[in-house]
């Protein structure tokens, strides 16, 4: 049985993940949850599975667990910023599923690689800011880092067994969100509630507008050049609305290796959870005849220049991949709170860029106070506008 951590519990990719050991549970055992502050959801959580171990970052939810825990003496609770990062460094756990979101991911992800657990990885700043840091601490051990995203799980799943020199490229698939179609001008004069509204996945606000204006597929292509260690000429983005295929494989002979699944993040969840094996969790396979054509068209980089902002962060190296995701992070928050239109969340991005004087990435320090500056020059950038 894998002792498994979960951090992020209370969010999207958490609650699926406890749905997943629900229905697997004489496979797995929960010996740790952390969230930040829905102690009302954490509770039921930790009523349901009894981890021995919860982290809570927020102090004010903290003290709302304790009276919801009330006659659960046998739970200890982790209190304050890093809590979660001394949960997945310290917990005895076979397994670490890091679902955090933002930047506040990486030193959990770092802190559970370097005391040797094997990391299921869905959050995806970890390798956007400091993919350096992290694959440093996976050489010669790959399989302790095993993707959760439903692209990157699919290509790890395309690539089984295949040789690497055979290898082409890689195309990752986008459903295109909400606006797919839209024109840039169209994009200005999108709403809030327009832009949450996802039509294929249920996912959280943050990451929902970020596949709404397409960042999100920039920031996996980043986390493809490390996981699978492409150049970034090696991979693609198509625009594949049914969210059917996941990714795919190119190989040099002109062969083409896709995975299908219905679009339920369950599936690499569980994948990630019992690698290499496969569970079986109540996950309905496709019914192709029912299913009908598939359709895949180019992204139209001039409505959605996020993609190709992610491309050039990414070439650059060093500290601008963190200072992209940085200025994303903050521009996302001013449009979900009314302050610029979905196409400023780029136009800042790009300006934050264009005044970034890079660094070598060699600690957690120097992404630290490239982050702190990123976030600080896209809040002028903001007020300025």
């Amino acid at each position: 049985m894998r002792r498994v951590v979960i951090l992020g519990s209370t969010g999207s990719i958490g609650t699926q993940a406890l749905d997943v050991i629900r229905h697997t549970h004489d496979r797995f055992q929960v010996v740790g949850l952390a969230a930040a502050s829905n102690h009302e959801l954490l509770v039921g959580q930790i009523r349901e599975f009894m981890p021995p171990v919860v982290a809570v970052s927020d102090e004010t939810a903290a003290n709302e667990l304790h009276a919801g825990l009330a006659g659960l003496r046998s739970v200890e609770m982790i209190v304050g910023a890093e809590a979660a990062e001394q949960l997945a460094r310290e917990l005895d756990a076979d397994i670490v599923l890091n679902a955090m979101v933002g930047a506040v991911g990486l030193p959990p992800t770092l802190a559970t690689l370097q005391s040797g657990k094997t990391l299921a990885l869905a959050n995806k700043e970890s390798l956007i800011v400091g993919g350096e840091l992290v694959m440093d601490l996976v050489k010669g051990e790959p399989e302790r880092l095993v993707p959760v995203d439903s692209e990157h799980a699919a290509l790890a799943q395309c690539l089984r067994g295949e040789s690497r020199e055979d290898l082409k490229s890689v195309i990752i698939t986008a459903s295109g969100g909400p606006f797919r179609g839209w024109t840039r001008e169209e994009l200005a004069k999108a709403s809030v509630k327009e832009a949450l509204a996802h039509p294929t996945w249920k996912m959280g606000p943050k990451i929902t507008i970020d596949s709404a204006t397409l960042m999100n597929k920039g920031l996996e292509v980043i986390e493809a050049h490390f996981l699978f260690g492409l150049d970034y000429s090696q991979i693609d983005v198509v625009v594949h609305p049914e969210s059917v295929v996941h990714g795919i494989a190119t190989f040099a002979d002109g062969s083409m290796v896709a995975q299908l699944s219905k679009p339920d993040m369950r599936l690499p969840i569980q994948l990630a959870l019992a690698y290499p094996e496969r569970l079986q969790a109540g996950i309905e396979p496709l019914d192709l005849a029912t299913l009908g054509s598939l359709t895949f068209e180019p992204v139209d980089r001039e409505a959605f220049t996020a993609l190709d902002l992610c491309f050039k962060a990414g070439r650059l190296g060093s500290t601008f991949p963190a200072v992209l995701n940085a200025a994303n992070e903050v521009s996302v928050m001013a449009f979900l709170e009314g302050k610029i239109a979905m196409t400023g969340i780029p136009d800042v991005v790009e300006g934050v860029l264009d005044d970034h004087e890079p660094a070598s990435v060699v600690s957690v320090v120097t992404l630290d106070r490239a982050d702190a500056w990123a976030r600080r020059r896209a809040a002028e950038i903001i007020d300025s506008g």
